[in-house]
């Protein structure tokens, strides 16, 4: 890649250029705070409030990049991870592009388990990953590498079943195919050269960022809730809402009433909500979390 025209002060980052995870990763580079342009034609561009560096390129060659040392830091699919098994560091789970890889058959097949595999043709475009499955599950199977559309091979008769990527499985469904089993899953990772924070001062500007990634990703784990709710029911209620320490007590001119403001997690959301309703709470007003810096 040509490189001349970057700064050299500057922290680097690969994304996708166009795909599955380009449109989130851009959405998740805003949300933590980073301003900068984004054209299909543009190779990269520069943030214009971060020392940082964007490059756009094919996903498959990201693993490469980072490796090697020409970018820094980059964002991929896990999948692509656990399929090249490049020499880099994970820095973080980023919570979007969630998909699975999984084994699908024909919906008229009368395979019904993946033991039903052996000795059986199987496409796909991850073939370290089907191979590692099969050994494990120590069924032999013959496999076919393809580099475009997989679902089409089973009734090409060039395989009896495929390994592929999906998120919804209605591209299964679409293509007449039905799930059979799942090898793993998969989400957008933040990833780096392993030399990358060698020097001070990448590694104060990476730490940085991932300060900005980890507020984004702690406010997606929480909801800002609003309420009235009679002071005498302060003891109980703290105890179901405690936020990050407390919550934010303030009194109304309603005698004997105050207004809380706290943080509850969004995995226990709506058991806390009712909860609150019990203990005579009104009012509830819900509000999003764009950043939350611990």
């Amino acid at each position: 890649m040509y490189m001349a025209n970057l700064n050299k002060n500057s922290i680097k980052l690969a994304i996708q250029k166009e795909g599955r995870l380009t449109n989130e990763t851009l959405d998740f580079l805003r949300k933590s705070g980073l301003e900068f342009e984004s054209y299909k034609q543009k190779l990269f561009v520069s943030a214009r409030n971060f020392p940082l560096e964007i490059l756009y390129v094919r996903d498959d060659d990201i693993p490469d990049y980072v490796e090697s040392g020409v970018v820094d830091l980059g964002i991929l699919g896990q999948n692509i991870l656990n399929e090249e098994r490049p020499k880099v560091k994970k820095l973080l789970n980023l919570r979007f592009g969630f998909c699975s890889l999984v084994i699908a058959v024909p919906k008229e097949s009368n395979i019904t388990n993946v033991k039903d595999l052996k000795n059986k043709k199987i496409a796909t475009t991850y073939p370290s990953s089907t191979k590692y499955f099969f050994k494990k599950q120590n069924i032999p199977v013959e496999i076919v590498t393809i580099s475009g559309s997989v679902e089409i091979t089973p009734f090409l008769g060039i395989a009896d079943a495929i390994v592929d990527m999906t998120s919804t499985g209605s591209t299964l469904a679409l293509n007449d195919l039905r799930f059979l089993e799942k090898l793993y899953d998969s989400e957008a990772v933040l990833i780096a050269n392993q030399n990358a924070t060698a020097s001070v001062y990448q590694k104060n500007l990476i730490g940085k960022l991932i300060i900005r990634f980890k507020g984004v990703l702690s406010a997606k784990n929480y909801k800002y809730v609003l309420m009235n709710a009679p002071e005498d029911v302060l003891p109980k209620l703290k105890k179901i809402t405690p936020g990050l320490k407390s919550p934010t007590i303030s009194p109304l001119t309603k005698e004997g009433w105050v207004s809380v403001g706290t943080v509850i997690k969004e995995e226990v959301f709506w058991e806390t909500v009712e909860k609150l309703k019990d203990l005579g709470a009104t009012g509830i007003i819900v509000l999003p979390i764009e950043k939350m810096i611990t």
